[in-house]
């Protein structure tokens, strides 16, 4: 027979046990999300806890620990006679095409734009040479907040050089996406773009305008627009919800 842990011993081995239950909640959590991100719950309603237990193979304190991980994101909430729902919804951008925000979300609502600064000013110097321009030169600055269906989506920040941004200036920017514009006014369609994504804490400005709590993780994109021929005209910083939003794409491994 096993000898029995030591009294030292038992406190290390609970806590393992603890973090195993914890890894196991997680990993459920991760699993239903994709679930319910997927429409994998007809009329967003998910199992019974026994019957995700069985499917998932998973104990009933794992299930409702992963369940409350869920509601901590506020993606679902347990409702007296239904059971657990969904009452979070999260967007699809994709990243495998090259689409202003309208374009990308225009099966889930209506996008509007307000535009809370738009003006020349003077380049950092790390914006001039992301654009290729000279130090000092003017840019055309555009802060707007873009709202789905009414609800706080994201702040983007946009610099554009001013022989092309200073023609959006009579531009409809409340309605119409800049990548849309900017076609419109070069008269070809845009090339490439190069961009960053990674998550940061939002500040006070950001969490304000966006109605998140100040501190709470957003999902920035950096993203720099270039033309047919190289030339970048678009370098954007982009603060997304992150429970509102999801980032999707098809990678293919090259041979």
């Amino acid at each position: 027979m096993p000898a029995e842990p030591t009294p030292a011993a038992r406190p290390v081995a609970a806590a393992r046990r603890r973090r195993l239950r914890a890894d196991r909640a997680r990993q459920l959590a991760d699993l239903l999300r994709h679930q319910i991100l997927a429409g994998g719950f007809p009329g967003g309603v998910l199992p019974l806890e026994d019957v995700i237990a069985a499917d998932y193979r998973a104990s009933r304190n794992t299930v409702r620990q992963a369940l409350d991980l869920l509601r901590g994101e506020q993606l679902v909430d347990r409702q007296p006679g239904v059971g657990t729902v969904v009452v979070g919804e999260k967007y699809p951008h994709g990243l495998d095409r090259l689409q202003g925000l309208a374009e990308t979300l225009h099966e889930h609502g209506r996008v509007t734009n307000e535009v809370r600064t738009v003006g020349p000013v003077g380049a950092p110097g790390p914006v001039a040479h992301r654009l290729g321009l000279p130090e000092h030169s003017d840019v055309l600055c555009i802060e707007r907040l873009r709202r789905l269906n009414g609800l706080p989506l994201s702040l983007d920040l946009s610099y554009l050089p001013m022989d092309i941004g200073a023609a959006l200036l009579d531009c409809d920017l409340e309605n119409t996406d800049v990548f849309r514009l900017l076609e419109q006014l070069t008269g070809s369609p845009l090339g490439h773009a190069e961009i960053t994504l990674e998550a940061v804490n939002a500040d006070a400005h950001s969490a304000a305008v966006l109605q998140a709590p100040r501190g709470a993780a957003v999902l920035m994109l950096e993203r720099l627009t270039c033309l047919p021929d190289g030339r970048p005209v678009d370098l954007e910083f982009i603060r997304f919800r992150g429970d509102r939003i999801t980032m999707s794409g098809v990678l293919r491994r090259a041979l």
